[in-house]
């Protein structure tokens, strides 16, 4: 049987997704964390958390090394309080039977473990790859190890639709957020042209994706009968 783990033998599709927002929940039970414990106030209505936290007691922005900590520390020790985005845990998994699915996420390389299990506890067996910054590069890495027939990018963050666009030419990039107190403030990177389609929820995504890959599959039959 082939270990999800490791890159296949022979080509097929790729899907590379994002985690936070697009598979769990992220900055929900992370604000709810900061309230609970840590005399944090997170105003969620950006993704700048530069700007969305503040000491409660005090109303001062924290400190952007304070956030960084806050954040390792949340990953360290309390992703089990993330919960499945609706419709994604059968999504990755129906993806699965037509194309390699692995995971790029931007946490730090010392917690892909940690986030391997986690997905593992929801039901989605996929390799993980941890990134740190944009995510063009990684991409690119990822893709000239598994030499994909084509891949598929989804994440929830224009910035790396942006980034995919500029590292790699045979892509189709789809932005989707699952969290909807966070959706709604975030650029569209299918209006800025970095991303082929901007669907925000698996129910509709999920065919979106599956009618792509079909078409590329019967194409790549044709070619290469």
């Amino acid at each position: 049987m082939t270990d999800p783990h490791d890159a296949p033998e022979t080509a097929r599709p790729l899907v590379v997704c994002d985690c936070d927002e697009v598979l769990l929940h992220m900055v929900t039970p992370f604000r709810d964390w900061l309230g609970e414990s840590q005399g944090v106030d997170f105003t969620i209505g950006s993704n700048n958390f530069g700007e969305a936290m503040r000491w409660s007691e005090s109303g001062e922005l924290v400190e952007k090394t304070e956030i960084w900590r806050l954040l390792g520390n949340f990953f360290e020790s309390e992703m089990n309080r993330q919960t499945a985005i609706p419709g994604a845990v059968g999504a990755l998994r129906e993806l699965s039977q037509r194309a390699d699915v692995v995971i790029l996420t931007n946490i730090p390389d010392s917690h892909r473990d940690l986030r391997q299990a986690q997905l593992e506890t929801h039901g989605i067996v996929a390799r993980v790859f941890t990134n740190q910054g944009p995510k063009g590069p990684a991409l690119q890495a990822i893709i000239e190890e598994y030499k994909p027939t084509h891949t598929w990018f989804v994440d929830d963050l224009p910035q790396h639709h942006k980034s995919a666009r500029e590292s790699v030419e045979n892509l189709t990039t789809l932005h989707l957020c699952g969290e909807p107190q966070l959706a709604p403030h975030i650029d569209c990177a299918h209006v800025a042209g970095h991303a082929d389609a901007r669907i925000d929820s698996w129910a509709e995504a999920l065919p979106w994706l599956l009618a792509r890959i079909d078409d590329h599959i019967a194409n790549h039959q044709k070619e290469s009968a």
